[in-house]
Formats: structure tokens, C-alpha cells, sequence
């Protein structure tokens, strides 16, 4: 294992982030260069995967933007292959692209905005993961799931169902991976990012209520830091025992 530091330190890793243009993926992409892993951003919305990666570079860090649509499987294995080409190999995939901002009751909920939710939220993690499986010796697969998986979420149905199946395949790919690629989740709380703010119908000016509602112990509302700091545990040595887990980050608040 060797030093406490070295456990931790994701050097010589390279990692593939979906969703890294903004919010929490954003954040993991960003620190996981701050920790020495070279980094590959995806996402469709190009200038913005371009410009994180950017900033990555000019801090030092190694990084490259590569558009990818998650529910385009040849763009999944494309996205891959210039990982390899680009850094020499593939040790961490993070899943984390996803969302829905559609909330109400499921008997109303359009059935096109079903399949769009299970395409980029359970469907993009099957591929993205036996993507990674294939291009990967060995090395750690993380999925941003969310607490919305494990118990009733009125209004969001569609979403829950995603989630809930992202833990089950978790779970599953952590047994049928192994011992070379380890697999586990991470469940985020009430991150006040773009799209959660859009999915619950309140502005960076509610976020009091945020707080309130989602009765926090912890007496804040989270960071996509406090995201990328679970990320890198599971992503480095320090975590080369644990596989097929499911972290919630939430600030000590119960899933919803």
C-alpha cells in the first residue's frame, strides 16, 4: 500500500467523466486532475467540456474534451478508444450524466419523457460501464446515482426507476467485474446545481428553502466537492477493498 498520501493520490490513473461540462461533473473532472489523474471530459455541449478542461490545463493538470452523446453507444466506444489513444490506457469511469427535469405524477408523465429518462439514466450506464470493462485492465467504474432509487419519489417515477435499477446494476456488475474492476455508486443529497434547482423548481435565491425542506443535519446544503471527494476515494487505492457499495453523500439527511 505504502504511503497514506500515495493511497489516496490518483497518479498514473486516467478517468473518463460524463457529464463534466458543469455541476457535479465539473467538479469531479476537476478534482480528480487536482490529485494527478489525467482526465477525459465528455458531454455533448462541447465549449463547455472544452473550457473545464481548459482551466484543468492551466492549473497544471492534464485534460481533454471529447463531445459524446451518452445514449450514442459508437460515441461511448469512440469516447474510450481516444482515452487509450490519448493517455496510454483507462483506469476510472465515472458515470455521471443524467437528470430529468420533468416532476409529476407518473399517470401524466409523457411517455417519450419515460424512455428519454431510462435511455440517459439507467440505459447510458449499462454501456458506459461494459465500455469501460472492455478498454479497462483494471481500475474502478463509479455511478452518480441518488437517493430518489431507494424509496418512493412522487413526481419523479421515472427518475427514481433509473436510479433504482443503477443500483441493482451496480451491485450485479461489482460481482461480475471483479477482481480486476471494482464498481460502486455514489448518492448524492441536495447539491444545488443547475438542474437539480430546475427538477425542484427553485433559484439560486431559495436555497434557505432548500435547506429547510430537505431537513439537513448537517446544516448545509452540498458541494460538487463533497461529490469528488467520495469520487476519489472509490477512484484510488485507499479504496482497493470496496466494491459493489453504494456511498450516500447527503449531509446526513435520509434519501428522497
Amino acid at each position: 500500500m505504502g504511503m497514506l498520501e500515495d493511497r489516496f493520490n490518483l497518479s498514473g490513473q486516467v478517468a473518463v467523466v460524463t457529464g463534466a461540462g458543469r455541476g457535479i461533473g465539473e467538479g469531479i473532472a476537476t478534482d480528480f486532475a487536482k490529485a494527478g489523474a489525467r482526465v477525459v471530459l465528455a458531454a455533448r455541449r462541447t465549449a463547455e467540456i472544452e473550457t473545464v478542461a481548459a482551466r484543468i490545463r492551466d492549473n497544471g493538470g492534464q485534460a481533454v474534451a471529447v463531445t459524446t452523446d451518452v445514449t450514442d453507444d459508437a460515441a461511448v466506444d469512440r469516447l474510450a478508444q481516444r482515452t487509450v489513444e490519448e493517455f496510454g490506457k483507462l483506469t476510472v469511469w465515472v458515470n455521471n450524466a443524467g437528470g430529468s427535469p420533468l416532476r409529476m405524477p407518473v399517470s401524466e408523465l409523457p411517455r417519450a419523457e419515460w424512455d428519454r429518462t431510462i435511455a440517459l439514466n439507467l440505459t447510458a450506464i449499462y454501456v458506459g460501464s461494459i465500455t469501460a470493462a472492455r478498454y479497462m485492465e483494471r481500475g474502478s467504474i463509479i455511478n452518480i446515482t441518488s437517493g430518489a432509487g431507494s424509496g418512493p419519489v412522487p413526481g419523479s417515477a421515472h427518475y427514481g426507476a433509473a436510479k433504482a435499477g443503477t443500483n441493482s446494476l451496480t451491485w450485479t456488475l461489482s460481482a461480475e467485474f471483479a477482481p480486476l474492476i471494482r464498481v460502486n455508486a455514489v448518492a448524492p443529497g441536495a447539491i444545488p446545481t443547475e438542474v437539480m434547482l430546475k427538477a425542484i423548481d427553485k433559484d439560486t435565491s431559495q436555497l434557505d428553502e432548500v435547506l429547510e425542506e430537505w431537513n439537513i443535519p448537517l446544516g448545509r446544503l452540498g458541494t460538487p466537492e463533497d461529490i469528488a471527494s467520495a469520487c476519489i476515494y472509490l477512484a484510488s487505492d485507499a479504496a482497493s477493498w470496496v466494491s459493489g457499495e453504494i456511498l450516500r453523500v447527503g449531509g446526513g439527511a435520509k434519501p428522497r
